[in-house]
């Protein structure tokens, strides 16, 4: 049996909910982050998406590991994974099956998801260190053990859900924390048709609904709000000009909503949109540029066979400063 690295308290969370409440209700226009969408529920609906049809980062995604992890082992001889928002950790077996790993440090912000993950993984590689880390991978990169030869996992293509100027500060942290043998395992979905990228966000059983209005729930429930999750539609769109999709969610009419806990009004014109998610798709030469800007060396780049995804793996530029 083992604990988890606590680096997240209670109160911090709590804390960073009530300032991104606070300042995305009170913008112009209205915004919330993803972040918030995964409560338990959120995490359930988040796992019913990535087996629908339309959904296909996910499977691409599991593709190309199935497909390049032995060549993955190879060229990068890792002895550590350090796996930032874990999550369930299906992907990851993938990866634990070909590397030689001494250390498996799963890292997420769900303390009771994370656990039941990690005690799964431990049962099933008797022979590898599990150590998990409950942490926020954006304020806590600095703190998260690491190992010998030593390669980061973010996979999923949740560095898309960042704006640049978020994924230039992150990819440097995370550049700050490798040593001249680590590495960057960087899942990210690619530019494509405009109709499937739509699709892939706004599916006909209308899961990715229920899980955007979720975050609607999180906030109720945690910060004595009284949204009525159904007064809102969901919708999805390209942004052209960006490259990103929007999830948004639209008021159904003029409404007034109460959040108790921070004494806060706020008012939704009629069919009024706050943004919820953003999910940045990439082509090939802007990921190498945004890596190398942030000190990186792109060492490798794979792709499923229809081209739809993308795994990099990123080195650390020797003469970065």
């Amino acid at each position: 049996m083992f604990e988890i690295a606590h680096f997240l308290k209670p109160e911090e969370l709590d804390e960073a909910l009530r300032a991104d409440v606070s300042a995305g209700l009170t913008s112009e226009p209205k915004t919330l982050p993803p972040k918030w969408f995964y409560d338990d529920r959120g995490s359930e609906l988040f796992t019913e998406i990535t087996r629908l049809e339309e959904y296909y980062p996910t499977r691409r995604e599991r593709a190309i590991l199935a497909a390049r992890a032995g060549e993955i082992a190879s060229v990068t001889g890792a002895r550590t994974l350090v796996e930032l928002g874990a999550g369930s950790g299906e992907k990851t077996r993938l990866l634990l099956d070909a590397l030689d790993l001494e250390t498996y440090v799963p890292v997420d912000v769900s303390d009771d998801y994370l656990l039941e993950a990690a005690e799964k993984i431990a049962a099933e590689y008797p022979e590898l260190d599990v150590r998990p880390v409950a942490a926020d991978y954006e304020r806590h990169l600095s703190r998260i053990p690491g190992g010998p030869r030593k390669l980061v996992a973010f996979l999923g293509g949740t560095v898309g859900n960042m704006v640049p100027r978020e994924r230039h500060r992150f990819l440097s942290a995370v550049r700050a924390t490798l040593g001249p043998e680590d590495g960057l395992l960087l899942g990210a979905d690619l530019v494509k048709d405009e109709k499937r990228l739509v699709r892939a966000y706004d599916d006909g059983q209308g899961v990715t609904a229920e899980f955007n209005r979720n975050v609607l729930r999180v906030i109720n429930a945690r910060l004595d709000a009284d949204f009525v999750p159904e007064a809102f539609d969901h919708v999805a769109v390209w942004n052209a000009e960006d490259e990103w999709i929007e999830m948004r969610l639209r008021s159904r009419g003029r409404q007034e909503v109460r959040v108790g806990a921070l004494d806060l009004t706020v008012r939704f014109a009629d069919a009024e949109e706050m943004r919820t998610e953003i999910s940045a798709k990439f082509r090939p030469e802007r990921l190498e540029s945004e890596l190398e800007a942030a000190g990186y060396t792109l060492a490798e780049f794979w792709t499923d066979p229809d081209g739809d995804f993308s795994l990099t793996l990123a080195r650390p530029q020797k003469d970065h400063d």
